[in-house]
């Protein structure tokens, strides 16, 4: 029988054919776009509120007007890709306020593969730099990322050489995959929102990006897994990996279910191939670099402190307990045991299923996280959405098709 307050939940969100909960969405969207153009204190943010406001307030009045997946998609346009080339073009004409950190790393990194074979700086080389330039030289992303800022290192400083525009033309042939697999489940207008228009992945997207598309490619890797199509799966979830270690327990979730339905052979070799090969080119180099940026740094080793610091339990634990990093470590690993014996116990057997423990299992890493940021909710709130659209009838039957096929066939 199904929860009450599920059900509840369910009568809401589709009142009116799901057109009043898209209006609440845009509209509370519209005001915390404007409250950030008036409020926050990092500028590349306060640029993207003024353009997003206006967006997020025509798609509030167009929801009861509009098709809704296609309001969603040109909503997204507003929101989050014009605002995106906005800043793209102000940066390339001098503005040095219209991007995020990150962006700059990427690129970095892309410079340091095109010219050193590896995109990281040893932990001598940083803590040679200017005080002021040491956070700046860490890169605490697997090797892939790189490939996003390949494009400035060799084309130079052009607008659509941004590592934000190759961030955006990922996410979109991603999610557009996606979406054409998943066909018209009533969940996908959804499931569209929650990975474009939601406020945390538009504003991400617009000022920094780099987490989006590591979000995209593994959604695209559960609908791959719900039509059945698990090689092409290990492919998306490889890259995934392949540039950021947060697609690593999605990768773990995704191979439990293959073997559970006796696929792992396809799966494997993309995701967990990928990750491997772009380990090569920096190992030869210095592996040394690599562990210090991708292993010491975010684990608070390296020569300088991550500025990932949100308020979120883990990190409140391990500033203001006694043996406070310790503890939150300890909570963390805990953790980390209980879904893999939950995994052992009862393996997951279909996309939505394998979403569902992605989703709860990356919330509770990061709220436990001594370093980490609220914008890493942006993958929780993707895979537990994304759930309900990978359950469309053609994918449940095609699954549970193959589960029925004797091994070796």
């Amino acid at each position: 029988m199904t929860n009450p307050a599920i059900r509840l939940l369910t009568r809401i969100d589709q009142a009116r054919g799901g057109r009043a909960s898209d209006f609440f969405l845009y509209a509370l969207s519209a005001a915390f776009a404007l409250v950030t153009a008036l409020t926050s204190t990092l500028l590349p943010h306060r640029a993207w509120g003024w353009i997003a406001f206006f967006g997020y307030a025509a798609a509030a009045v167009a929801a009861f007007l509009m098709r809704r997946l296609l309001l969603a998609w040109l909503a997204w346009v507003a929101v989050a890709l014009l605002p995106l080339v906005v800043e793209a073009v102000q940066r390339a004409g001098g503005r040095t306020d219209r991007a995020q950190e990150e962006v700059l790393v990427v690129e970095r990194m892309g410079e340091r593969l095109l010219h050193d074979g590896t995109p990281y700086l040893g932990r001598d080389a940083i803590a040679a730099l200017p005080v002021d330039d040491r956070l700046m030289g860490y890169s605490p992303y697997q090797p892939g990322m790189a490939i996003f800022g390949l494009p400035r290192a060799v084309f130079g400083d052009f607008w659509w050489t941004d590592a934000r525009v190759w961030f955006a033309v990922v996410t979109a042939a991603a999610l557009v995959l996606a979406v054409r697999l998943l066909g018209s489940s009533p969940a996908i207008v959804r499931a569209v929102q929650a990975a474009t228009v939601f406020p945390i992945c538009a504003l991400t997207l617009a000022t920094g990006g780099d987490d989006i598309p590591v979000m995209a490619l593994c959604l695209l890797a559960l609908a791959l897994v719900a039509a059945d199509r698990y090689g092409w799966a290990g492919v998306a979830v490889g890259a995934a990996a392949a540039c950021k270690l947060f697609a690593f327990p999605i990768v773990a979730v995704l191979i439990v279910l293959a073997i559970a339905n006796r696929r792992w052979r396809a799966l494997l070799p993309g995701a967990v191939g990928l990750p491997v090969l772009v380990l090569i080119p920096p190992f030869l180099v210095d592996a040394d670099a690599f562990v210090e940026n991708v292993l010491r740094f975010p684990l608070g080793h390296g020569v300088v402190t991550s500025p990932a610091q949100s308020p979120l339990p883990g990190y409140l634990i391990a500033q203001n307990l006694p043996a406070g990093r310790i503890i939150a470590a300890v909570l963390l690993a805990a953790v980390a045991v209980l879904i893999g014996l939950y995994l052992l116990r009862r393996p997951p057997r279909t996309a939505a299923a394998a979403a569902l423990i992605s989703g709860w299992g990356l919330l509770a890493a990061i709220l436990l996280m001594p370093t980490t940021r609220f914008g890493y909710l942006l993958y929780p709130v993707a895979f537990l959405v994304w759930a309900p659209a990978l359950t469309f009838p053609a994918a449940v039957h095609t699954q549970q098709a193959h589960s029925r096929t004797p091994p070796g066939r």
